[in-house]
């Protein structure tokens, strides 16, 4: 990793956050708030809350009322897994947990789950095999691959950035992050995530592993983030990781 990057620990928590027992999938925007923030916050992401909410910014303030996503009930039925519903509403098995306080993933007949639509998230993998596909064969969690050899990884992700003083904004691989702040790049320890793969990160997207550090061993990542204030927000997080190639 650049030396001279920052690497963020959670030092604060945000002020919005969605649970189970949620009855308005609205929110108030506080003093602090980024949109990016707020949709990880909240398990969704930043292009699905403009979405419903028809913004055609980044930009929020103080006070605004933001939607998250419509509330949905799902009673479960015999042979369904909750890999099973993800797939079938196109979200993941972690923010189906998370809104419903499940500590597992088992799940019995008969018991109601709470699914906030408009959180759709779509994987695409470039397959020269394959035709594009299905919307249900790529939910988040298990990106649809035509490699077999592809493996997913659980992984202790915490988020740096390169908008530090002394920066040089370039990762060891060679990726100008100053000039590519859009660019999705993870530190990795190359002994488990190979330097150049591209992967899936849950709740990030596909990315480059394109950088390393010396915090960085064992099943541990860094996601870059441009701005150092949604690096913090990040904190540290449990997250599924999908090497695609």
């Amino acid at each position: 990793m650049i030396k001279k990057m920052i690497s963020i620990i959670a030092v604060g928590l945000l002020s919005v956050s969605v649970s189970a027992n949620v009855q308005a999938a609205t929110i108030t925007v506080q003093k602090g708030d980024t949109l990016w923030g707020l949709a990880q916050a909240n398990n969704t992401s930043v292009g699905n809350i403009q979405k419903l909410n028809k913004l055609t910014t980044d930009l929020i303030h103080p006070g605004d009322e933001l939607a998250l996503a419509p509330k949905k009930q799902y009673t479960v039925k015999q042979g369904d897994t909750l890999w099973g519903v993800a797939r079938d509403y196109q979200v993941t098995v972690s923010q189906i947990k998370s809104w419903n306080g499940l500590e597992t993933d088992i799940i019995h007949p008969g018991t109601t789950l709470v699914i906030f639509e408009g959180t759709k998230t779509t994987v695409t993998v470039n397959s020269k095999q394959s035709a594009a596909p299905a919307p249900k064969e790529s939910a988040p969690t298990a990106p649809t691959t035509s490699n077999a050899t592809a493996k997913e990884i659980t992984v202790e992700a915490t988020a740096y950035t390169a908008t530090c003083e002394g920066c040089s904004g370039i990762t060891s691989t060679g990726i100008n992050l100053k000039e590519n702040p859009d660019q999705k790049v993870i530190s990795v320890d190359p002994s488990v995530i190979p330097l150049g793969s591209k992967v899936y990160v849950e709740g990030y997207g596909e990315a480059i592993a394109g950088d390393t550090g010396g915090a960085i061993k064992g099943n541990k990542i860094d996601v870059f983030i441009p701005s150092k204030q949604e690096a913090i927000n990040f904190g540290v997080k449990k997250l599924k990781v999908t090497i695609l190639d």
